[in-house]
């Protein structure tokens, strides 16, 4: 952890302070806003979460920055991250969320841009995992028990992005924007709890009144009959711009990938020179229609 720079590695918050005057003014951004917004209050209300709240105030969470959502070096620098955190996050606080912070691309871009790049990510991490998928997990998102596994650990990616203009709590005006936290950080708040069901209300009153609008109809629980955790990765705004039915679909075939793009590291074989064509292959599947960032 704390690798030199700050694009590709693992990051503690002391570790990222220290380096944001060197890092790119995208991110030095990203970073402001963020903060400011876990830190701040808008209209006189603090952010909803007020876990987010306790772990950027405390020093608690862990940050990666991502130079891209389509290029496959930046993505498998981001893999390796993400499986350096799963190791590191019980060890580093009770509470260690991982935010992710993607260079943002050229132009204005609208919500459809944000859902397909959402899941492109998601997909090449799945493509790209080492571990296969946690057996008690279903792999049909269209279930209540169904959550994106990585690292052979159950996650619950939450996303903010630029085109909210009411749920600003959802609102990142930079870029994509991921937190990471594993199913295992919720133990002892889970839907199922006392202490557990005493936050969500507490959080979605937090929401309603930061918002200034009802809390969004997709917003549930996991394992609750009904409830369908893909929807709440990235809220929808327009039905016309959202995907109707969750853009991954896992299987536990594994591995997905080339042994040799499972490796950590494997992102030097596009750095440093042309990726073999067992490379190329394996990542049109998850590049192909998209443009660069």
């Amino acid at each position: 952890m704390n690798e030199p720079g700050t694009e590709g590695v693992l990051l503690d918050q002391g570790a990222l302070h220290d380096r944001l005057d060197d890092a790119p003014g995208w991110l030095r951004e990203h970073y402001r806003t963020f903060r400011e917004s876990m830190l701040g209050e808008r209209d006189g209300s603090p952010f909803p979460c007020y876990f987010g709240i306790e772990v950027e105030r405390e020093g608690d969470l862990l940050y990666a920055a991502c130079e891209s959502t389509t290029d496959p070096a930046a993505l498998l620098r981001f893999r390796d991250v993400l499986l350096e955190y799963l190791d590191a996050y019980e060890d580093h606080a009770d509470r260690a969320p991982l935010a992710v912070f993607f260079r943002p691309p050229d132009g204005d871009r609208g919500e459809a841009h944000y859902h397909e790049r959402l899941w492109h990510v998601l997909e090449f991490l799945h493509v790209h995992d080492p571990e296969p998928w946690p057996e008690e997990i279903p792999t049909d998102p269209d279930t209540p028990r169904w959550e994106f596994c990585f690292g052979g650990e159950p996650l619950f990616p939450t996303s903010r992005a630029p085109f909210y203009d009411e749920r600003k709590s959802r609102y990142s005006p930079v870029g994509l924007e991921i937190t990471v936290q594993p199913r295992a950080v919720f133990e002892g708040i889970t839907a199922d709890t006392e202490a557990g069901e005493q936050a969500r209300e507490a959080i979605r009153g937090r929401m309603e009144e930061y918002d200034g609008v009802c809390p969004h109809a997709d917003l549930g629980d996991w394992g609750v009959e009904g409830d369908r955790e893909w929807t709440q990765y990235l809220f929808r705004e327009d039905d016309a711009a959202s995907p109707d039915a969750c853009p991954l679909t896992p299987t536990r075939e594994h591995p997905k990938a080339p042994e040799a793009l499972l490796e950590p590291g494997a992102w030097r074989r596009f750095a440093e020179s042309p990726p073999s064509e067992s490379a190329s292959e394996s990542d049109a599947a998850v590049t192909s229609g998209l443009d660069d960032d």
